[in-house]
């Protein structure tokens, strides 16, 4: 009874490093495989198909979603992201400042962005600064609701993203401008940000992407529709047709961009650890 187990233990052993590998990676593809014929076993395609892809009904959505909302889309994520980059960068600079209140607002303006959910930011711009301000309205009506909002949390996670390059460019950088002449200012300016920058353009373009599905929370501000984006765009046909193939097209709609996109990050990101 023994010997036959004792057996296949001296053959385990005998396999090198190599192979206990590929038998390892045989197995876990096999696994993979199996559950993946289960699903497609398992699934009704036919109700699937019938609730997700009625080709004449995606068909009529063109070319309003994306003459409308994809052009929304962008336009709401390309808003917010620059002004969160601005605020991203004045937030980074307040950080690094020897003024100790500069480093505490800073430092409070970060904690409570990056821990509020971004819903709640645009509950906030919403709804709060109407009230808390009667009769003045943000500019730009809910392009700028957007923006505002969008980049509120955006600033929060730039900030710290700006700060981290900023103090990866070496010192002597500075030390160099400064010899030169440079107020530290115009260093700062000249010399360091914008290597800064390059050393940060990765993680601020993965920022995008997120921004970009972050946008679809605009409809909690309550847009019209020539305001409104993909997944306000897409509920709402949804609702109208008694069907979701307008949130599938939808969901298309933001891998279109979000995918390239992220083909754009690991690019960079790759291109980045070659130059260091």
């Amino acid at each position: 009874m023994g010997r036959p187990a004792a057996q296949g233990a001296v053959v385990t052993s005998r396999l090198t490093r190599r192979q206990r590998r590929r038998v390892s990676q045989g197995i876990q593809y096999a696994v993979f495989v199996a559950a993946l014929v289960m699903v497609g076993l398992l699934a009704d395609w036919d109700r699937l198909q019938n609730q997700f892809a009625q080709k004449d009904l995606a068909s009529e959505l063109f070319p309003a979603i994306i003459t409308t909302a994809l052009r929304n889309t962008v336009v709401y994520t390309v808003s917010g992201f620059v002004f969160g980059l601005v605020l991203g960068l004045v937030i980074a600079l307040m950080r690094l400042s020897s003024v100790a209140p500069y480093r505490w607002v800073a430092g409070v303006y970060i904690e409570i962005f990056r821990g509020l959910p971004a819903l709640l930011i645009f509950i906030f711009v919403g709804v709060a600064v109407p009230l808390a301000f009667p009769g003045t309205e943000i500019p730009g009506g809910t392009y700028g609701k957007v923006a505002l909002g969008l980049g509120l949390v955006a600033a929060a996670y730039m900030a710290e993203t700006i700060r981290a390059g900023i103090q990866a460019v070496p010192k002597g950088q500075m030390e160099a401008a400064r010899s030169l002449g440079f107020s530290h200012a115009r260093a700062m300016v000249s010399v360091v940000i914008p290597q800064a920058f390059r050393i940060v353009i990765p993680p601020l373009t993965n920022e995008l992407v997120l921004l970009f599905k972050d946008s679809s929370l605009v409809l909690f501000l309550g847009v019209t529709l020539e305001e409104r984006e993909l997944t306000k765009f897409g509920r709402d046909l949804a609702s109208q047709t008694a069907n979701s193939t307008p949130i599938l097209v939808a969901g298309l709609c933001y891998l279109l961009v979000t995918v390239p996109l992220s083909f754009v990050v690991r690019r960079l990101e790759v291109r980045a650890d070659k130059a260091r």
